[in-house]
């Protein structure tokens, strides 16, 4: 018996005379009830509108004549109970909208409660009429942990193996990983993952490890958050040093050995900087260096005109983010996100719900998951973001030096197969003083547009000449880039 067994049990034990279940894994949460049912031995009830009233606990039970109507049903309900006995209605959420279905329902529970027996509601949507969340306790669906992913996992490679043989040809290391990977999935997806991923060339082995990513990344494209593609090297990320040497310590951290020496995982960090310094590069090397999936939280679409509606989207971005654990989740320009929440604003304190709703969670959240979060207005950043323990640590992005810069100019010319050779990368290193990675990536692209125009090969004058056409940021904002550096230099640990 899982956890959802006994945690369901003990509801139906304390006498919770209405449940509510909102799931897409509507088989999963039958089997859990019909479980405990033949546990405890007790009357088991399952209506739909297309079946009626029947057994729940004899397959294919004829239906109780006349029952199919959601109103006739709760009726019987409310006419039949003679002893303790778990009635299920199936989708029933959109019927009560009908005032005859809601005297009925009402009626029907003073029979539940006077049976001592419990009404489940399991339904895909949660708009419940209030007289019903009223009454109605909520009972969430699990996901399956490590240890059920892996059962599931070889279950369904037994069944298809049975069906028509495959080739099974799986490391321990690549298994752990898929498992990792599967967090945060429910059921149904993580059978489905597995029979895709073997359709094709009738194996699994360790080379399916990237059909289960992408298939992670189509079911978090819904929501909040989205999928973020990074690097499969920390090589294609030029400078960060101080920063990629930070990961490299904590990368060993996230095992199982260092949860038992009593090291906790790391929680997360913050990152200053300049513009195009690299900050979001940053986040994709925390994916990258500890194999973790990169989501970025839209903190714009958070919120909503509708009072209350900007706090649940809060709750349930960060809930997804808990159900995707292990994983790195990432809050771009955060300061824009929170900005009213630092001075007085006119939203009526909505920003400071929320960014107290962010900083509750960030304290007690006790899934894997690392919060990396970039800003560029210090100015705009809550004083509480700041304080100490909020974060592991708090980085800032410098422009790029010499090395860094000459790293970058090397990784931007490789990504479009240039010869590398036939470049004076010393010469463009010394005339990018000043510039970004960013500018430095879109005088490449510059370049390129050039060279490509006259019909000619990209050239080191071309990049020299793109250079020189585009005064960087800390040229035409020197004022402002002086000020963020000045702030930062006792205050933040350099990510270079």
């Amino acid at each position: 018996m899982s956890a959802d067994h006994d945690r369901f049990e003990k509801l139906i034990t304390a006498r919770h005379a209405c449940l509510s279940i909102v799931t897409s894994e509507e088989g999963y949460a039958l089997s859990v009830i019909g479980d405990v049912a033949l546990r405890r031995q007790s009357e088991y009830w399952i209506w739909s509108v297309t079946r009626g009233v029947r057994d729940g606990l004899i397959a294919d039970s004829p239906a109780i004549p006349d029952t199919e109507h959601p109103a006739a049903a709760l009726f019987h309900v409310s006419r039949s109970l003679a002893k303790r006995t778990i009635i299920v209605a199936l989708d029933l959420t959109g019927h009560l909208k009908d005032e005859r279905v809601i005297r009925a329902f009402r009626d029907a529970m003073i029979a539940v409660t006077r049976s001592n027996s419990s009404l489940v509601l399991i339904d895909h949507r949660e708009e419940l009429p209030p007289i019903v969340s009223s009454t109605a306790t909520r009972f969430e669906i699990s996901l399956p942990d490590e240890a059920e992913i892996e059962d599931l996992i070889k279950q369904t490679l037994r069944t298809i193996h049975q069906e028509q043989r495959i080739a099974v040809d799986i490391t321990r290391q690549g298994l752990d990983l898929m498992i990792r990977t599967m967090r945060g999935l429910n059921r149904r997806n993580i059978r489905q993952i597995v029979v895709d991923s073997i359709a094709e060339d009738r194996r699994f082995d360790d080379a399916d490890v990237r059909s289960f990513l992408a298939s992670k990344r189509r079911a978090v494209g819904d929501g909040m958050l989205e999928y973020v593609e990074a690097p499969t090297s920390l090589d294609e990320i030029g400078g960060l040093s101080k920063f990629k040497q930070w990961l490299g310590h904590r990368s060993d951290c996230l095992s199982d050995e260092a949860r038992a020496f009593g090291l906790p995982a790391p929680r997360g960090v913050l990152m200053l900087g300049v513009q195009g310094a690299g900050k979001s590069l940053s986040a994709k090397a925390v994916a990258t260096a500890w194999q973790r999936p990169l989501l970025r939280m839209d903190v714009g679409a958070l919120y909503d005109r509708y009072i209350g509606e900007s706090e649940r989207r809060l709750r349930d971005a960060l809930r997804q983010a808990e159900r995707m654990a292990p994983m790195v989740l990432w809050i771009d320009e955060i300061e824009k996100g929170f900005a009213s929440a630092a001075s007085q604003s006119n939203d009526g304190g909505l920003s400071k719900r929320m960014f107290g709703s962010l900083l509750t969670w960030m304290q007690e959240h006790q899934h894997p998951v690392f919060l990396f979060a970039t800003a560029n207005d210090i100015e705009a950043l809550p004083p509480e973001l700041l304080r100490k323990g909020r974060f592991d640590e708090i980085f800032f992005a410098d422009l790029p030096r010499l090395e860094a810069r000459h790293a970058i100019f090397r990784i931007h010319l490789a990504k479009r197969r240039k010869d590398l050779s036939a470049f004076d990368i010393d010469a463009l290193t010394a005339a990018s003083e000043g510039y970004s990675g960013a500018e430095i990536e879109q005088s490449v692209i510059a370049a390129l547009f050039i060279a490509f125009r006259e019909k000619s090969e990209l050239s080191t004058q071309h990049l020299l000449d793109a250079l020189k056409n585009s005064p960087p940021l800390s040229v035409t904002m020197k004022e402002k880039i002086d000020s963020l550096r000045l702030w930062a230099k006792d205050r933040c640990v350099p990510a270079d």
